[in-house]
Formats: C-alpha cells, sequence, structure tokens
C-alpha cells in the first residue's frame, strides 16, 4: 500500500508520522520473549521539554523468541486490543535474546544476529550478523499513518469485492520500512505466480480465489527472503501490504491497519539458513507417506463418473503398465447442490464401501474432495446452522451467498464444538475407508462476520485455511499416525506447511500458464513449504498432446504429481499413444529415484528445505541462479530444465562443474547457459557434480523396501567420501558410506 507522493509528499488525505529519534533505551523484563529492549521513538526531536507536550510517540521492542531471531513490535496506542500473531511453536518460554544498553544505543543478541539502536537522532536500527550489517530501519522507515476519509491510497482488492464487500474500514496504520542494498533480491510471500524476484512489485497478503494468472493467491505468507542471507516474517495473519522496492526504491516496505506492528529478522547467513531458522519458528514439515509420492489419478471436476468409469480407467493404467498410487474422487462424489454432506451420491455410487474395498484390493489409496462451505440444501446446513456451528452476521444470522454453493454457509473452525462436529463427519469417512482428503477452497472468507470467539473478522480471512486444514489435519493424524497423514491443500499461509501437500492453483492448459505454475511453486517453495504439486497438464481447459505430455515430465519430477483437470479427463491414452510412453517413463523414473526423495522429504522435517528447490536456494553464490524460474533442483543433486516449448528447444543454467544427464549419461561442462533440444521422452534432467544419488531397485511403485536391491549411483566431479541416508517406508534407516573417487557412471 503507497502512502507517498514521490519522494518529498504524502498522498491527499495522508498524514503520517515518524520515528525520529531513540529518545530512551531501556532494558526491561516483560516483552513477550521474557528479556529485551523497550525504546522510546518521539515523531519529532526533542530539543526542550516543551516537545515532550502534545507528543504522539511509538514504543519498539526487541526481544528473541529463538535463537538466531529478533521479534521487533512497533506501537503507537496499546490501550486497544492486542491481537494474536501467528502459531509459533518453536518459541523458547521465556525468550533467548541478551540485551544490553551504553550511552550511545542498545543492543539485542541472538545467537549470530544483533539488533542495535542508535541513541538520539537520527532513528536508526540496525540488524548485524558477524559484524557483517544485514538491513536496518532509518530515517522514516517506522511510521504511524492516518488517513482521511476520501484519502487518495488504493488498499488493493481486499475483502471481496464480486459480493460487494468493502475492504476493512481502516484509518490507521503502523509501517515499517527495511534497507535494501545494492544488488539485494527479495523472494516469497507464498504462492506467486509473477516473478521469482518480488523487487518493484507491490504485494498484498489477502487469500483469494483468482486463479495460477493473476495477481492474487491462494497461498499468501508474510514472509521474505532476502538474497543478503536473511528473513523476515511479519506476524500478522491479517492483511499486510507489501512495497517491495516499489514505492521506496532503496527500502521494503510492510504495513498493517491498526495501532502496530509486529515482525522478526531471521538471520543466515544462506538462504537455507534462513528458511531452516523460519520454519524452526513456525513449524517444520512432517514425514509424508511414501504412497503418497506416488502417481495420483482423478476424476477430474466435472466430468461424467461412476464406479464403471473409475474402475475403467485404473484397468488401462494397469494393462499399459502406468503404476498409480492413488485415485481421488473430485467434487462430483456428493450429489450437486449437496455440497458439503460428506454422502457419496447414491445414483452413480450406490456401494460406495463395496467400491472402497475394490479399489483397496487394488492396493490404492483414495482421497475425496471436501470444503468447509456447506450448501443450503445439505442436509448439515440446517443442523449446524440450529447448533451454532456457521459463521454469523452481527444480527445473529447465518452468514450466506450464492456463490459456488446456493445459499452457502462457512463452518466457524474458532468454535471448538463446531470444529468436534466437522471432523466428526471426517471421521466416518475415515472408517469408511477414505484414506486421505483434497481440502478445497478456504480463501473466500468474507469480513462482515461476527466469529464465534471474537476473532478480528479481518485477520481471520487469511487464518481460517490454518484452522480448517488444521481439522482435517488431525483427524488424519488421529486415525492413521502422524507419517501416514496427508491432505492435499489449495489454500494457506504462515504455518501451513505443517500440514501437506499443497496444491498449484487453476492453472491453464497451455505452456505460460505451465511456466508460472512453477514459478508458483517456487515462490512457496521459499516461503517454508516442503511439498507442492500441481494439476499435470492444466486445469482450465484441454491441453493439446505437446503441453500434456511436456507437463507430464515436470509433474513427475517433483514431490508429488497428479492427473486432474476440469472438463476433461486427464489419462494419457485420450492424447495418444507417445503420452502413454512418457508416463510410463517418467512414472518409472521417480519410483527410482524414491530412495533419494522420500530422504529428501524427511531431511525437511530437521531443516525445512523443500523438496523443489530454486536454483539460488541449492546456488546463493552464484549470481547467475539469483533469477532462474524456469529450472529447479529436485532436493539437493538433480537439476530439472522442463521443457516449455512443442519443438522441445529449451534454454537453461547449468552452475559450475561437470554436470551429468541423468538418461544418457552425457557429461557437460556447467557455468554458464546452454541451449538443448529434447523429445518428449526426455529433458535437462541433470545430476550434480560429485552427487552420489540411492537408486531404488523397482519402479512399479513408490513404497517398497528401498534398502532391498540399492545401488549407489556416483557421478563425476567429487572428491572425497560421502555419507548417504536411506530412510524406509516403514522407518529403517541405514547410512551408507561413498568414496566419490569410484564413479559408477
Amino acid at each position: 500500500m503507497k502512502f507517498t507522493d514521490g519522494f518529498w509528499q504524502l498522498r491527499p488525505g495522508v498524514t503520517a508520522l515518524y520515528a525520529q529519534e531513540a529518545y530512551d533505551i531501556w532494558q526491561v523484563t516483560d516483552t513477550a520473549d521474557g528479556a529485551g529492549l523497550q525504546i522510546t521513538a518521539p515523531t519529532a526531536v526533542i530539543a526542550k521539554r516543551g516537545d515532550v507536550l502534545n507528543r504522539a510517540t511509538l514504543t519498539a521492542t526487541l526481544s528473541s523468541p529463538l535463537e538466531g531471531v529478533v521479534r521487533v513490535r512497533i506501537a503507537h496506542h496499546e490501550g486497544g486490543r492486542r491481537e494474536a500473531g501467528f502459531e509459533l511453536p518453536g518459541a523458547v518460554a521465556g525468550g533467548v535474546g541478551e540485551a544490553s544498553v551504553t550511552e550511545t544505543g542498545g543492543s539485542l543478541t541472538s545467537g549470530p544476529l544483533t539488533a542495535r539502536i542508535t541513541q538520539g537522532a537520527p532513528w536508526s536500527l540496525s540488524f548485524e550478523e558477524g559484524g557483517r550489517r544485514l538491513t536496518g530501519s532509518g530515517h522514516k522507515a517506522q511510521g504511524y499513518v492516518q488517513l482521511a476519509p476520501d484519502a487518495q491510497v488504493d488498499s488493493g482488492i481486499v475483502g471481496n469485492a464480486r459480493a460487494a464487500q468493502a475492504r476493512p474500514a481502516a484509518n490507521t496504520f503502523v509501517h515499517e520500512q527495511l534497507d535494501l542494498g545494492v544488488g539485494e533480491l527479495i523472494y516469497g510471500l507464498g504462492e506467486r505466480f509473477g516473478p521469482l524476484v518480488k523487487n518493484g512489485q507491490s504485494v498484498e497478503i489477502w487469500n483469494a480465489d483468482g486463479g495460477t494468472s493473476s495477481e492474487q493467491a491462494y497461498k499468501s505468507v508474510p514472509f521474505f527472503l532476502s538474497s543478503r542471507g536473511y528473513g523476515v516474517l511479519v506476524n500478522d495473519p491479517g492483511h499486510v501490504s507489501f512495497e517491495i522496492g516499489s514505492e521506496a526504491v532503496e527500502r521494503t516496505q510492510f504495513s498493517v491497519a491498526g495501532e502496530a506492528l509486529e515482525y522478526f529478522v531471521i538471520a543466515g547467513p544462506t538462504p537455507k539458513d534462513v528458511l531452516e531458522r523460519y520454519t524452526g519458528l513456525t513449524g517444520r514439515p512432517p514425514v509424508v507417506p511414501a504412497w503418497s509420492y506416488g502417481l495420483w489419478l482423478s476424476t477430474s471436476f466435472t466430468t461424467d463418473y461412476d464406479e464403471a468409469t473409475v474402475t475403467s480407467f485404473i484397468d488401462e493404467m494397469a494393462r499399459r503398465e502406468l503404476p498409480i498410487s492413488v485415485f481421488h474422487f473430485d467434487c462430483f462424489w456428493m450429489r450437486e447442490f449437496n455440497w458439503c454432506d460428506f454422502e457419496w451420491d447414491p445414483r452413480v455410487f450406490p456401494d460406495p464401501d463395496g467400491m472402497l474395498d475394490r479399489l483397496h484390493e487394488r492396493d490404492l489409496r483414495v482421497c475425496v474432495w471436501i470444503n468447509p462451505y456447506i450448501g443450503q440444501r445439505s442436509p448439515l446446513f440446517a443442523e449446524a446452522a440450529a447448533a451454532g456451528y456457521l459463521v454469523r452476521r452481527a444480527d445473529g444470522s447465518v452468514w450466506q451467498w450464492d456463490l459456488w454453493q446456493a445459499g452457502m454457509g462457512l463452518v466457524d473452525f474458532t468454535n471448538p464444538d463446531a470444529t468436534a462436529w466437522f471432523q466428526g463427519k471426517l471421521r466416518a469417512l475415515v472408517d469408511q475407508g477414505v484414506d486421505c482428503f483434497k481440502t478445497d477452497f478456504g480463501e473466500r472468507i468474507p469480513v462482515d462476520v461476527v466469529w464465534h470467539d471474537g476473532s478480528d473478522p479481518a485477520r481471520m480471512h487469511n487464518l481460517y485455511t490454518h484452522l480448517y486444514n488444521k481439522a482435517v489435519h488431525d483427524v488424519l493424524v488421529d486415525a492413521r499416525g502422524a507419517g501416514d497423514a496427508v491432505l492435499f491443500a489449495r489454500s494457506a499461509t504462515a504455518g501451513g506447511q505443517t500440514m501437506p501437500v499443497h496444491w498449484g492453483g487453476d492453472s491453464t492448459s497451455t505452456f505460460p500458464s505451465m511456466a508460472e505454475t512453477l514459478r508458483g511453486g517456487l515462490s512457496l517453495a521459499l516461503s517454508g513449504f516442503a511439498h507442492w504439486s500441481h494439476d499435470i497438464g492444466g486445469f482450465e481447459g484441454t491441453p493439446d498432446a505437446s503441453v500434456f505430455k511436456r507437463w507430464t515430465a515436470f509433474g513427475l519430477l517433483g514431490s508429488h504429481s497428479r492427473f486432474h483437470g476440469s472438463q476433461s479427463y486427464r489419462v494419457p491414452w485420450m492424447f495418444d499413444d507417445e503420452a502413454v510412453e512418457v508416463t510410463r517413463v517418467f512414472t518409472r523414473l521417480k519410483m527410482r529415484l524414491m530412495p533419494y526423495l522420500f530422504q529428501v522429504g524427511i531431511d525437511a522435517t530437521r531443516t525445512g528445505a523443500p523438496i523443489m528447490r530454486p536454483m539460488v536456494l541449492e546456488f546463493p553464490d552464484d549470481p547467475g541462479a539469483a533469477y532462474l524460474d524456469r529450472q529447479y533442483m529436485l532436493g539437493r543433486d538433480i537439476l530439472v530444465a522442463p521443457v516449455f516449448t512443442e519443438s522441445g528447444e529449451v534454454d537453461f543454467y547449468l552452475p559450475a562443474g561437470t554436470w551429468t544427464h541423468l538418461l544418457t549419461g552425457e557429461k557437460v561442462e556447467g557455468g554458464g547457459w546452454r541451449r538443448e533440444r529434447h523429445d518428449f521422452l526426455s529433458l535437462p534432467i541433470y545430476v550434480r557434480p560429485g552427487a552420489v544419488l540411492p537408486w531404488g531397485a523397482r519402479e512399479d511403485r513408490p513404497d517398497y523396501d528401498y534398502l532391498d536391491g540399492l545401488t549407489l549411483r556416483v557421478f563425476p566431479g567429487g572428491t572425497g567420501t560421502i555419507e548417504v541416508a536411506v530412510t524406509t517406508p516403514d522407518g529403517r534407516r541405514e547410512t551408507f558410506s561413498a568414496d566419490r573417487a569410484e564413479v559408477t557412471e
């Protein structure tokens, strides 16, 4: 949100007060994290006693909840209701910061990170790591802004514009600005489909059902990662507005409505270190079951299907030797207008219990689509409304509209009884034989409502999906155990990485949309999310054969892989015979890679490092990697450059060293760009110099004994020995020592 009119002026209707000096600095013990610093920052330099009168001040509080993390709270008036931020499961009780005050200023040190405040004017708060300045807050950075009713400030689409719901009424804001260094690049902020590098962008943290091809996002996360080796999380689940060098071009700005703003600065020094600390604070990704890494086959959204259709697809996949692990039933497993009643449509699924048994006999897991929106015709609507389980308006009536489902209401997950009621419906499905859930929607959340626990409606808009996904995930953990629980989530916010897997948006069936889907996944990966998937071939429309085949190769070289569309089936033989072969080749390849991929997923529970990694995450010191958004690393050791053309021509960048093509064994020297042409059965997939890949013995399923017939493939370009861990789906772990000089390729 932009408040200024160029460098000198404010926009019409805007009044701003800024922290001008650190008037006094106190060591305190009663911060959110115990010991810390409290700074009184008048909005004018105090030159004489009379200057303290009729003078607004800002109060900045510094503390540390976790080693390498500094919490900064900026407040104008503290007398209002103090809203909660995100869940911080990693925060240490009592904090970990060491504070000190001298005549020249104060400092708070937490591990390698030091926040340093200078006494007096001008306002100067800096963040340092190992003596190196990372960023800081300077003149006119901390601001308290007031808007007149006619202020010329655009907050973007905040609310539900189509339903004529205005954004939350707000006339006061607090902002912070942090310095951007020369060449510094900013990443993250959730699943954003625009450029991977966020410099020059305005980003509104407001979940919306905008589609892949828009500036809106299903998964907005107020966290960014800097190429200078630090991260920033704004601890506000509501609307956060970011200006990334797009207003004050030498700074990042973030602002929230109200009287206070809280953020965390998170140390590196590497991007991986930042993610490790960030996920340590907000929650690590859990282990997801090995079977979920296999191919998911879906009915697709509006296609006609019944058990015979489902069975025919499964039979054809088996006949063509295309292994699948999960069958997904999309919306119409329930009767139209009844979404959600959690009952199988008896017209097309007269024997759901028997059908589920028959699918399980074929060694398939079953996923069903759900959402928290209860249509008026659903028998559950009246039940939930009578019990007070649906979100209400201020007059006590149930909030309803006709978008998506006629007369739908929303389950109020701030009500523990409503949550338990919703979970009870899901437990019945799990008892019936459903193995996992696709948690759709969660981002069309109104702001003109009253929540059971009194939560602020603006903050609940983004936070709703977290409560919803948690309710579902808890059911699966309780029923199946922590290592066998997986949901397929559409929307998320900070902390959502603790409940995988997350899905990649309603893309269209084109090469440009395939590319923007990848950009969204890479952006999400740099926001702390380890597991990600997308609709192979695109969701909207029907891809031509070339798009489908290229997207299939890309989709099977990720953590999770799903055939799914909107108006058309996504079975490969409906495109051409070669599409069948492409599916077979890359499905089998993924199965052979499972000892490697599964271990990468397990390691993420300790480090927070994603399975699909932007190149900058693995090569932060290589300037050539900084902007790359058409390729990625699959784990640490495998580079993948999807082909976004029918012709097969692809440009990609290889960092320095000897790289080996995984499929052909060809050796090429990196250190620059390459242009290659690939048929549909190939793409640039190169193994990192000196890598040792654990190679599985089976290609028919993802959940096998990885130690049985395991091969360690040693690739050229490395020296010395390396330890390689392999963990089986049942939890057995072995570590092997490999000599990199003994190349096997």
